[in-house]
């Protein structure tokens, strides 16, 4: 009787390791499966993250750019011939060499670069709107001022 007693203890030590080792394994299993996603996730958001990061910083860059050329090309109109120009727009123009030069370029992470970013689009509508001028829904400026308001539909030049 006590050897069956001793058997039975052994089948159920035997049987309770046994389960044992396959939950551990499992366990093994799901950490290492974890380890190993959570490592291929940091390499791929990485990765990820710096070729949106040149995306969306070329972008920028280029809207920049754009009103810092459209900004140019207004001053020097205004210095060969200001009476052309409203004092509203003078100041506008200057507004927005302003705000281009204090745009935080190389501190992309600064709070300020969207408010500034805000300001000057809708700086570039006013002024687009005074001279007439719109971007087509490509990005490019467009005159649209002779035809609408001189109802000339075909004009040769």
């Amino acid at each position: 009787m006590q050897a069956q007693r001793v058997k039975e203890a052994l089948d159920s030590k035997i049987s309770q390791d046994f389960f044992d080792s396959s939950i551990n394994l499992e366990e093994s299993h799901l950490e290492e499966g974890y380890r190993e996603g959570f490592s291929d996730g940091l390499d791929l958001g990485q990765k990820e993250g710096r070729e949106v990061g040149l995306k969306v910083g070329f972008e920028f860059g280029e809207e920049i750019g754009f009103y810092r050329g459209c900004v140019d090309v207004w001053s020097a109109a205004i210095q060969i011939d200001a009476k052309r120009f409203t004092p509203n727009i003078q100041r506008i123009v200057k507004q927005m060499d302003k705000l281009i030069k204090l745009y935080p370029v190389l501190d992309p992470e600064n709070e300020t670069a969207h408010d500034i970013m805000e300001s000057l689009r809708a700086k570039f509508k006013a002024i687009s709107a005074s001279f007439a001028v719109s971007l087509t829904s490509h990005g490019k400026l467009e005159y649209t001022g002779l035809a609408k308001f001189s109802g000339a539909s075909n004009v040769d030049f």
